[in-house]
C-alpha cells in the first residue's frame, strides 16, 4: 500500500472512530469543556421563549376562556360532515366564526365538535337549525333529526381549576425533587437539575405560545409528565458522575470538569437511545391518535410530550452537568485538584520535551526512559478518554533506542 492510500486508508478510519467511540463512550465530544457555548445556546432560547410568553401569551382553549360546543353526528343525509364546511356554516349562523372543528371517534359513534365563544340562546338556535339543513345529521333509527345537535356552555371556571391544580403539583413535585437530589447526590447536583428541570418547563411554553399551538387541560397534564422523563436523564448522568468523581481530590489524572466530560461521554449513548424509544410511541400518539382516531386531546397531549422530550435531553446532556462542573470548580479545593493535575502535565511534558532534545547515548539511562514512556502512554490514554484538549496530548513515547548504543549512565548536570 502506498502512502496516500495508507493516508486515505487511516482518514477513514479516524472518521468512522468517532462514532466507534459515540458508542463504547471514550471521550468523543468534549460537551464541558465548550460550556460557555452551550450556555449563550440556551440563555438565547430561554430570552426568546420567555419573550414571547410576555408580549405573546397563550392561546388558551375554550375550557380556560369559556365558550359554546356544538356537538352533531359525522353522518348526515348529505353525505359525512366536513369539518371546514361545518365552520362556514356556523360562522355564517352565528355571525362569528368558530374557533374549532374537529371529529371524535370512530364508525357509527364519530361526531364533529364545534367550539366557539360564548353564544347566547338565540345563535345557539341558529346555527343548530343551519347545520340541520345543510348536513341532515342522522338520528339513531337512521333518519334526520335536528335532535341529534345539542349544545353545551363550556365554563372557564373549569379549566382555571386545572391548571391550579397541576401548579401545585408542580410545587410539591420541585420540592421533593430537590430533596431526593441533595440527599442520594450533593447539594449542587441538586442545585444544577432544578435550573434543567425549569429551562424545559420554560421552552416548551414557550415554544408553546411561539408557534400558537392551543393550551388546553390535555397541555397542562402532558406538561407534568415531561418531568419525570427529564429528570430521569439527568439522574443518570449525575450517577456516572458521582461515580467517575469518587475519591478524585486524591488524583491528579483528571479534573472534575474532565471526569464529569467522560461521564458524559459514556452516558450519551444511553440518552440517545432512550430518547429516541421515548419519542416513538409518543410519535405514534401524535399521527395514529390525531389523524386516524381524530382526537384533539391526543394530539395536544402528544405535542407537549414530543416537546418537552428533546428539551428534556437536550438539557440533561449539554445544560445540566455543565452547570455542575462551574459550581464545584467554586470549591478551593477542586481548583487545587485541578492546579495539581495541570502541574503534573506540565513536568511530565517539560520532561518529555528534554528528553527527545537529548542525545540517545549519554542523557538518560534505560531504566527512566521506559518508565516515562509508560508514563507518557497512561497520559495519553487518560487525555484520550476525558477528552482532554488537544495542547495536552503532543507528548508521546519514545521508541527504544537504536542497536549498539548503550546509556552512560544518568542524566548529566
Amino acid at each position: 500500500m502506498g502512502v496516500e492510500d495508507q493516508g486515505t486508508a487511516n482518514g477513514a478510519k479516524k472518521k468512522g472512530s468517532v462514532f466507534h467511540r459515540l458508542y463504547v463512550g471514550t471521550g468523543a465530544f468534549d460537551i464541558v469543556g465548550a460550556r460557555k457555548y452551550w450556555y449563550v445556546f440556551f440563555g438565547l432560547l430561554m430570552l426568546v421563549c420567555v419573550g414571547s410568553i410576555g408580549i405573546k401569551g397563550f392561546n388558551l382553549g375554550i375550557d380556560f376562556e369559556g365558550g359554546t360546543q356544538i356537538q352533531m353526528p359525522a353522518a348526515g343525509a348529505a353525505g359525512e360532515v366536513n369539518e371546514d364546511r361545518a365552520k362556514e356554516v356556523f360562522a355564517e349562523a352565528a355571525g362569528e366564526p368558530a374557533a374549532e372543528a374537529q371529529k371524535v371517534g370512530t364508525g357509527a359513534a364519530q361526531t364533529v365538535q364545534i367550539r366557539s365563544d360564548t353564544l347566547d340562546a338565540g345563535q345557539v338556535a341558529k346555527v343548530k337549525e343551519a347545520l340541520f339543513n345543510a348536513f341532515q345529521p342522522l338520528g339513531a333509527n337512521g333518519q334526520p333529526s335536528q335532535q341529534t345537535i345539542s349544545d353545551s356552555a363550556v365554563s372557564a371556571s373549569w379549566g382555571g381549576e386545572i391548571s391550579e391544580k397541576a401548579l401545585i403539583a408542580l410545587a410539591v413535585f420541585l420540592v421533593l425533587v430537590t430533596i431526593f437530589l441533595a440527599i442520594y447526590f450533593e447539594r449542587w447536583m441538586a442545585v444544577a437539575a432544578l435550573i434543567s428541570l425549569i429551562h424545559d418547563i420554560v421552552v416548551t411554553a414557550g415554544i408553546y405560545s411561539l408557534v400558537g399551538f392551543e393550551v388546553t387541560p390535555a397541555t397542562v397534564i402532558g406538561l407534568l409528565t415531561i418531568l419525570g422523563f427529564s429528570l430521569y436523564d439527568t439522574v443518570v448522568v449525575f450517577d456516572k458522575v458521582k461515580e467517575n468523581t469518587r475519591g478524585l481530590l486524591g488524583l491528579t489524572r483528571r479534573t472534575y470538569g474532565e471526569a464529569a466530560n467522560l461521564a458524559l461521554n459514556q452516558t450519551l449513548m444511553r440518552s440517545i437511545n432512550t430518547a429516541v424509544i421515548a419519542l416513538l410511541p409518543v410519535l405514534g400518539l401524535l399521527i395514529i391518535g390525531y389523524i386516524l382516531l381524530g382526537s384533539g386531546t391526543l394530539q395536544d397531549l402528544a405535542l407537549v410530550q414530543l416537546t418537552g422530550m428533546l428539551a428534556g435531553v437536550l438539557s440533561s446532556v449539554a445544560l445540566a452537568t455543565p452547570l455542575l462542573v462551574d459550581f464545584k470548580m467554586r470549591d478551593p479545593k477542586f481548583k487545587q485538584q485541578a492546579q495539581r493535575v495541570k502541574a503534573r502535565r506540565e513536568n511530565l511534558a517539560r520532561k518529555a520535551a528534554e528528553r527527545d532534545a537529548a542525545p540517545d547515548d549519554d542523557e538518560f539511562d534505560a531504566s527512566d526512559d521506559e518508565q516515562l514512556n509508560a508514563e507518557l502512554r497512561k497520559e495519553r490514554a487518560y487525555a484520550a478518554a476525558a477528552s482532554v484538549p488537544a495542547r495536552h496530548q503532543k507528548t508521546t513515547p519514545r521508541r527504544g533506542r537504536p542497536s549498539g548504543k548503550q546509556p552512560s549512565g544518568k542524566r548529566k548536570r
